[in-house]
């Protein structure tokens, strides 16, 4: 069962710290802080490092020296995602590119007026991926835990202005899924994670990256039953100013009986995500052994 208890590990000081960097000096200056707060995380926060080694040494077969270089690397990138986020909600002047495969699919998606499941992963910058999905001129609903610390939470929502979507917080009375069903019904776009689970939330098993892990039933249950076009869509950054997005083209999980479609969108799932680790294996931001049985 996943170790993940759906919150933040971040500090409210922390924050406030790197926006008045980021605010005065730019972003350049709060990378170079980064890296001292990266370290301090890489020797101190055992627990998430000794998944992170789980998941570099058995997962990817890396070395020792790889994985120790690997492990900081996602320390120091993961945190970098964070302050870009911050920079791009705040509305800064930040010079970031970016490069787009499969942006065609979902403007396709949006023009059909069918509405859509897009669904990701906890890698690369999902702040950054919603960011962009503003281009597509249509509304958008993202699904999520709201795990933040209140008092990070509210600081970040007066530095930004609050998320310029709309969001689905998922909550234990299931209300979370009728607001998923009525967005689908206008024919919106809901966003969601599929990799993360609660305690005592339905799961369904697979094998990934060489090794059963679980995952959350619920997103592949809903591509099964509303039978809508999904898509999964990823944002990765590949150097301090340039990001990629990626979005697959969108599947009707239609055939079959209903358990047969959500194993078959699992699977997709999985094969996606899979390939997008091996090009960026350390934008992989799951701090717990994800594996563990």
């Amino acid at each position: 069962m996943a170790s993940w208890q759906g919150r933040s590990q971040a500090l409210p000081l922390g924050y406030r710290i790197f926006v008045v960097v980021l605010k005065r000096l730019g972003l350049t200056p709060a990378y170079a802080l980064l890296r001292f707060v990266a370290a301090w995380y890489f020797l101190f926060s055992r627990k998430a490092t000794r998944a992170l080694n789980v998941y570099f040494k058995e997962r990817l077969a890396y070395s020792r020296g790889k994985a120790t270089r690997a492990i900081y690397r996602t320390y120091y990138l993961f945190g970098q995602t964070l302050i870009d986020k911050v920079a791009v909600m705040a509305g800064l002047n930040t010079p970031f590119t970016y490069d787009f495969d499969g942006e065609e699919w979902l403007h396709q998606m949006v023009k059909d007026g069918t509405g859509g499941l897009l669904l990701s992963a906890h890698m690369g910058n999902w702040e950054i991926a919603g960011h962009l999905l503003k281009r597509l001129k249509a509304p958008i609903n993202v699904v999520m835990y709201d795990g933040e610390q209140e008092q990070i939470k509210a600081y970040l929502e007066k530095v930004t202005g609050g998320r310029n979507m709309k969001l689905i917080i998922i909550r234990h009375d299931l209300g979370h899924i009728f607001a998923i069903n009525e967005a689908l019904q206008r024919n919106e776009l809901v966003c969601m994670h599929a990799d993360r689970f609660l305690e005592g939330n339905k799961t369904i098993s697979t094998q990934f990256l060489g090794k059963t892990a679980n995952f959350p039933a619920g997103p592949f249950l809903l591509a099964a039953s509303l039978q809508v076009p999904v898509s999964f869509v990823y944002a990765f950054k590949e150097s301090n100013r340039h990001y990629h997005f990626f979005a697959s083209e969108p599947v009707l999980y239609r055939e079959g009986a209903k358990q047969e479609r959500i194993l078959k969108a699992l699977q997709d799932f999985v094969m996606e995500t899979e390939k997008k680790v091996s090009l960026y294996p350390s934008q992989w931001f799951n701090f717990y052994d994800f594996w563990k049985a």
